[in-house]
């Protein structure tokens, strides 16, 4: 069965459908032409939503509905997901900096929005499969944005243990540092690059780097070949911010500020505690429940003891070269 015709005549709804990753998610749908009945955008800023139904108008695409809510409101969740059988859940409070001065917000969103996703699809009896999305902060935190995410993996991951008669399963897709999405270093740059100076946290900072074409690609395959219960990680390169700045403006001057709050030099999206657990796949790397290796363990790898994937030890980095021609190819057109 390929990919398309997995969806045929299905409804999915995208939580914080509004945001970058729900916009080119969209987009992808429409471009590929994938066969659901209705796309479900949920959100809860209604000037979003307008500007994107201007951007979608309705009357060319049928197939669209907005839906306005919050993962805060259970109640809200259950009535967007009763004709509902996939759920890609992207809603969450973002900013690191934020999270350490609005703490409880963030909980509020990502955690306890994340427990009642879980309960919403539950109880509706017709949700298949919830793909919730995380972060490389979650791995190993040291800010509260990382916490609140990881705790939110724990209850996607254990939500498969609380399933009773519903057949629904959930999965995560953990992923690095999207280029150009709202918020990102990137978009800071190419503003700064105006002024003539461009503001860097620290010398050494690395991150991981993931396009939003790559990181849809995989969300789809996960919602295909996952049994439920995975942490599913791509194999993406690395990159130096200093490297990122000098492929922005090569003549601006670089001024090193120091960490923000709550920030890492270095990202983890597997941890050697995780390793244990954590088979290769090719292209993807799963960590993966006590209950799932027996699924895994016939065809795929463990990876190597003490194996820890980090932005810093990665064996593939991009170049200042590479990563001009992707700020070329993307974003100055």
């Amino acid at each position: 069965m390929n990919k398309k015709s997995f969806f045929k005549n299905k409804n999915i709804i995208i939580t914080g459908g509004t945001g970058s990753l729900g916009r080119e998610l969209v987009s992808y749908f429409i471009k590929e032409k994938f066969p659901f009945k209705k796309i479900i955008i949920l959100s809860r800023d209604e000037l979003k939503q307008s500007e994107m139904k201007s951007f979608f108008p309705i009357i060319n695409h049928k197939t669209l509905r907005f839906f306005l809510g919050d993962v805060r409101d259970k109640e809200r969740l259950i009535t967007a997901f009763e004709d509902v059988d996939f759920v890609i859940h992207a809603a969450a409070l973002k900013q690191v900096e934020a999270s350490e001065y609005n703490p409880i917000e963030f909980i509020k969103t990502n955690i306890i929005g994340a427990q009642n996703v879980i309960e919403a699809a539950i109880v509706s009896r017709r949700v298949q499969t919830v793909i919730a999305l995380s972060t490389d902060k979650a791995s190993s935190p040291i800010n509260l944005y990382g916490a609140t995410k990881l705790c939110s993996d724990k209850l996607f991951i254990n939500a498969n243990n609380m399933v009773g008669n519903s057949k629904v399963k959930f999965c995560v897709v953990r992923y690095g540092n999207v280029m150009g999405s709202r918020g990102s270093v990137l978009n800071n740059f190419l503003q700064q690059k105006k002024e003539g100076t461009l503001l860097l946290t620290h010398p050494d900072m690395t991150r991981f780097h993931i396009t939003l074409k790559e990181a849809i690609e995989m969300i789809m395959w996960s919602m295909i070949k996952g049994f439920g219960g995975e942490i599913f990680i791509p194999k993406i390169p690395s990159f130096y911010i200093k490297d990122l700045a000098r492929a922005v403006c090569e003549d601006c001057v670089i001024k090193v500020i120091g960490k923000k709050s709550g920030e890492k030099i270095h990202e983890e999206m597997i941890s050697l505690s995780d390793s244990s657990n954590t088979y290769d796949l090719g292209k993807y790397y799963a960590v993966l429940p006590e209950y799932l290796l027996n699924k895994y363990e016939k065809k795929y790898l463990l990876v190597p003891k003490n194996f820890s994937y980090t932005s810093q030890n990665n064996k593939d980095f991009l170049s200042i070269r590479n990563l001009s021609e992707i700020i070329k190819k993307n974003f100055l057109k």
